[in-house]
């Protein structure tokens, strides 16, 4: 995969400019300008806060289907779901029961 096409791929399809994409992942613009004017390779970490500026996770972004199932992530869905993961069984277990709570009514 070239993640300089898919870069571009995943702005397009979210109307985003350079300049855009810069702000929301924290990363200068001349970073996000070098891996399209100078064709440098952007590193994993950059690819990192792309992805965070984005509103995807790595896997959606190195994922060979382009398939309309994928699921694109706020900045503060992400976070949610990054606090899930840090959850023990037992207090995912008192989240799942508290939001149905809130859904049944």
């Amino acid at each position: 995969m070239d993640a300089k096409v898919r870069i571009k791929q995943l702005m397009q399809e979210k109307n985003m400019t350079e300049y855009r994409l810069a702000k929301q992942s924290g990363l200068s613009q001349s970073t996000i300008s070098n891996i399209f004017i100078r064709n440098t390779s952007p590193t994993l970490p950059t690819i990192e806060a792309i992805c965070n500026g984005l509103g995807i996770t790595m896997s959606q972004f190195f994922s060979e289907d382009d398939c309309e199932e994928a699921v694109y992530l706020t900045k503060r869905q992400k976070e949610l779901f990054d606090d899930w993961l840090s959850l023990s069984v037992e207090q995912k277990e008192v989240v799942e029961k508290l939001i149905k709570s809130y859904k049944a009514k």
